[in-house]
């Protein structure tokens, strides 16, 4: 295919300014270039293929959506804010959403203006035709149907109230009069501000207005728009209507209930369901009606609640689960839950007199931590029910002891899964992977079998339904069962190749690799090892075949399928799969072909040095998008075809990056002290000169290696060192993997890093006397062990470290409530067993025990809000240190997470990071923070980030006191 001229007159302009941009000198990387650096979003093709929208936005600031016609030279056009982008499945228009100008919004925060009041979005409809847009203003959302390009649903926010004036002026128009404002909703009408949806025919510009909607729904192919509008008044009534777009003509479906929700179609939306209630929002149970419309009959039936045969005693009808046909129409899914116990309340009692406590009992199936935080959870929990709609009967499938049950794809099959780890609760939080018991369940009379007792695996049901299917972890295998059958067959035990993550080093029994999917009725299954793709025979009957010929292995390369059709369920057998390919040896990527059924090995398509991510299809025509990128080259939005033919840059997301020092990454290995090989990441600076010493930053997280050919982008830290920054600025940065032996992690990470290191100082390029240490978490807890055991380094941050395994072993993970154990029996901590059992390898680890011996200038960062590790870890180690007079600082950022998540916040450790490395590193000034601290006195009014210059003493002239000077360097950031 002959790709437009207009590509590759991008492309040929990118190079020229390329060539341009090398003989101009570049500057470091600095704080202030984050918010330039920007990121690419919504890439989407039109299905035709002619078309396509990319947004290209800021880390903070007002974004651009682009448009290209990639059908001709000249045809680009770009919408200032645009977003949520989507074409109609026609091909014919675009529509997209436009934010507010960030600089207006900001203004309206400043003014503390209330919600309603504050800027709001605009909707844009453009037709790809004649080149021409449509503006809409104060658009909340926007829908389109799946299988139709002529219609459009938007939903209005509520018309700003506007004072009238007074007409003072002779011969002047008369003010317009005020705007109404939307009518509030009756009590017990949804939350949601019922305002105006319009119903736009795009080929015509027709339109059909609805007041009072709260929400709305498309049918699959278009042919209907369901509502519900809320009730305002006595004469405006709440009710579920439906327009027919073939009539033009609206309908009510049901009114007079006060609360109508979740509304759900069947594929060819004559069908509808909902659920409805008349009692009001204030009371305590609200009671829900299960609905069911026809537009054969136009009338609605109630299919279930609490009275109705097939629902168990005092359970009822829930209003929060998601309601859901299968692809016949034939039977309806949607949620009950035992009516919950109803409490008198005690007028006779003071808030003030009420107690407020937790029981902590050992008999609780979960420990009450966990029961706080999944109690939003609990309380709305719904377990799945089904209405068949030919029998006109209702089949409870969920209960107490069975409260998940899934479906398979389509919902076509006449059995269920049902998955319960009640029996298993209680160790919850130190067995991993868990263990659960799994049933099949027959839709049609509600029976159930027990098919698997206590696996730790993830019983699934096939695409057809005809399979139960899961990895065992216990014994490494896939299995399968037919849904007639009594016993599940293992369909991988005869092969040699190991189907579990090889390279998992954690004392608990390893995932597997993963799978592609299932060809069509359920014929095979195809999995994944380490390298190749198998096809396996769910029936038993037929020998495990390796689809990739073993060819993956053989070449150190990764295989994995890649759908280039999101709404498919299987994989089509017969055609020619594009498979993802990675070469574990150079860490370059590409793609590769191969059949499922046919012989021989895959055939390359393409592998570089890059890193591919974002493929998608043109769904009716022979064109790809997909984004390419590595450490130098920021993975912009490319074009081509479906044989990878002359592929061609579209986007040019930072052009701004050619100005500025970039450095380079070179993957490099050592052996560790258990001689085991090992990689890592060099980055270096550019002009890396291997006669010069450079100072060096250790960075690691487990491993790393594989990501060689990663763009990383300039932007504030949420806890670790930004690796373009600091490269731009002269350093090194040593990205070490680790191996690890279970009840041995701090020894691990030191048999690791340290020969890594030392092999990097051996080449002669390293500063060895300033080289810093930084890791988050995980590797922050690594970092707090490396500095009791060597003084190789100048100077550590460690973000969120565990320093005390005894004490860190009996806390609570505070964001999901589980204990801790689990994390040092069984998972990253690798201890591998209670710390009663192995109470020496507990304090061997726990980097506190050995404070006296830590000689390295420590910087902590544990926040008060960390929910993963306690930030009293931090505490515990800052403490000891600063008793045993050991230069340390803790930065405790207020309400924050275990990594930072409001951007003024990293912003302000990034530039804290800089200036403790610079100032142990490079001697940069020390900055007031860690030479006087920051008193509460003064905090949110000093920040300390100013630089204190060291006083210069001077000689002194005979008979005159010997003079100082000093300095001070003001930072602007954090301020």
């Amino acid at each position: 295919m002959k790709l437009p001229s207009l590509i590759i007159g991008l492309v040929l302009g990118a190079g020229a300014v390329s060539v341009q941009a090398q003989s101009v000198v570049k500057k470091p990387l600095t704080h202030d270039v984050y918010d330039s650096w920007k990121a690419i979003a919504d890439d989407s093709l039109s299905a035709d293929g002619k078309f396509l929208l990319y947004g290209i936005n800021p880390q903070e600031g007002d974004g651009v959506l682009h448009l290209r016609d990639l059908t001709q030279a000249s045809a680009a056009k770009q919408f200032a804010r645009g977003y949520r982008s989507a074409f109609t499945t026609d091909s014919r228009f675009a529509i997209f959403q436009i934010k507010p100008a960030f600089a207006t919004v900001r203004q309206a925060k400043l003014k503390k203006k209330k919600p309603e009041e504050m800027p709001k979005d605009s909707l844009a409809i453009h037709d790809l035709s004649k080149g021409s847009t449509q503006y809409v203003a104060r658009v909340k959302t926007y829908k389109l149907p799946k299988q139709n390009g002529e219609w459009l649903a938007y939903h209005l926010e509520a018309p700003l109230a506007t004072k009238a004036s007074k007409d003072t002026t002779k011969g002047k128009a008369p003010a317009k009069p005020a705007a109404k404002p939307a009518p509030k909703p009756a009590t017990g009408a949804s939350k949601q501000d019922p305002t105006e949806l319009v119903l736009r025919h795009l080929p015509t510009g027709q339109e059909f207005r609805f007041d009072r909607v709260t929400d709305y729904l498309f049918s699959s192919k278009g042919s209907t728009l369901f509502f519900v509008k809320a009730e305002t008044d006595s004469l405006h009534k709440a009710g579920v209507h439906a327009f027919n777009t073939a009539t033009r003509k609206a309908m009510p479906v049901d009114t007079g209930r006060v609360s109508y929700k979740n509304l759900a179609t069947d594929a060819t939306g004559q069908q509808l369901a909902f659920v409805a209630s008349k009692d009001s929002a204030g009371k305590d149970l609200r009671y829900f009606h299960l609905m069911h419309w026809t537009q054969k009959d136009n009338r609605t039936k109630i299919l279930a609640d609490t009275a109705y045969k097939g629902m168990p005693a005092k359970w009822m009808v829930s209003e929060h689960a998601q309601l859901g046909f299968d692809d016949k129409g034939e039977r309806l899914f949607f949620g009950t839950f035992p009516r919950p116990m109803q409490y008198e309340k005690d007028t006779t009692k003071l808030e003030e007199d009420k107690v407020s406590l937790d029981i902590w009992t050992y008999k609780d199936p979960l420990i009450q931590p966990m029961q706080l935080k999944n109690l939003e959870r609990e309380q709305k929990r719904s377990f799945l029910a089904v209405y068949d709609l030919k029998a006109k009967k209702m089949i409870q499938l969920a209960t107490l002891e069975i409260p998940e049950v899934a479906l398979n794809p389509g919902r076509t099959s006449d059995y269920a899964v049902g998955i319960s780890n009640v029996n298993y609760l209680l160790s919850v939080g130190y067995d991993s992977p868990s263990k659960q018991d799994a049933w099949l369940i027959n839709l049609k009379d509600g029976s159930r079998r027990l098919v698997s007792k206590a696996t730790r695996g993830n019983p699934r049901l096939s695409p057809a339904g005809k399979y139960l299917y899961w990895y065992e972890p216990a014994d490494s295998s896939w299995k399968a069962m037919s849904v007639k059958a009594n016993a599940p067959i293992n369909l991988t035990r005869a092969l040699k190749t190991p189907f579990y993550d090889v390279q998992h080093d954690m004392p608990t029994l390893p995932e597997e690799y993963g799978l592609a999917g299932w060809t069509k009725e359920d014929e095979h299954l195809l999995v994944y090892d380490q390298f190749d793709i198998w096809r396996l025979d769910p029936s038993g009957k037929d020998n495990a075949v390796n689809v990739t010929d073993g060819f993956g292995r053989k070449n150190n390369l990764q295989f994995r399928y890649l759908s280039l059709n999101p709404s498919q369920r299987t994989i089509p057998a017969e055609d020619k799969l594009l498979l993802r390919t990675f070469d574990w040896k150079t860490k370059g990527s590409g793609f590769y072909t191969d059949y499922v059924t046919k012989a021989g090995a895959p055939q390359k398509v393409l592998m570089e040095p890059y890193s591919f991510t974002g493929v998608q299809k043109a769904k009716n025509a022979d064109r790809l998008i997909f984004r390419r990128g590595s450490y130098t080259m920021f993975p912009d939005v490319w074009v081509t075809t479906t044989s990878f033919a002359t592929p061609q840059k579209v986007s040019d997301a930072n052009p701004q990056q050619s100005q500025y020092a970039w450095g380079t990454v070179d993957l490099v290995n050592w052996r560790s002290n258990d001689n085991i090989p090992l990689e890592g990441l060099l980055f270096k600076p550019d002009n890396f000169d291997p006669n010069k010493k450079y100072p060096m930053l250790v960075y690691f997280y487990e491993r790393n290696a594989e990501t060689l050919h990663n763009y990383r982008t300039p932007a504030p830290s949420a806890s670790t060192i930004n690796i373009p920054l600091f490269v731009s600025q002269g350093y090194l940065v040593f990205v070490p993997d680790i191996v690890y032996k279970d009840g041995y992690p701090g020894e691990s990470a030191y048999n690791s890093i340290i020969p890594g290191v030392q092999s990097l100082v051996a080449k002669g390029f390293v500063d060895e006397k300033n080289m810093a240490l930084q890791g988050q978490s995980w590797g922050g807890y690594q970092i707090a062990y490396l500095v009791t055991r060597t003084n190789l380094f100048k100077a550590a941050m460690a973000g969120a470290p565990v320093s005390n395994m005894t004490s860190a072993y009996g806390g609570i993970r505070w964001e999901s409530g589980m204990s801790r154990q689990f994390q040092y029996e069984r998972t990253q901590s690798r201890i591998g067993g209670t710390l009663w059992e192995k109470p020496m390898q507990y304090i061997e680890n726990s980097p506190l025990f050995f404070a006296p011996k830590v000689e390295t200038p420590l910087m902590i960062m544990s926040n008060d809000n960390d929910g993963a590790v306690p930030w009293y870890q931090g505490i515990e180690f800052f403490m000891a240190l600063r008793r045993l007079e050991k230069p340390v600082w803790m930065l405790v950022y207020n309400g924050e997470a275990h990594n930072l998540m409001q951007r003024k916040n990293r912003k302000d450790l990034s530039v804290r990071l800089s200036q403790f490395f610079d100032h142990y590193l490079k001697g940069a000034p020390e900055p007031a923070w860690m030479k006087k601290g920051v008193p509460t006195l003064v905090k949110g009014k000093e920040y300390g980030l100013e630089l204190i210059e060291e006083p210069a003493i001077t000689t002194p002239t005979p008979g005159q006191p010997p003079a100082t000077t000093a300095t001070a360097v003001p930072v602007n950031a954090g301020k």
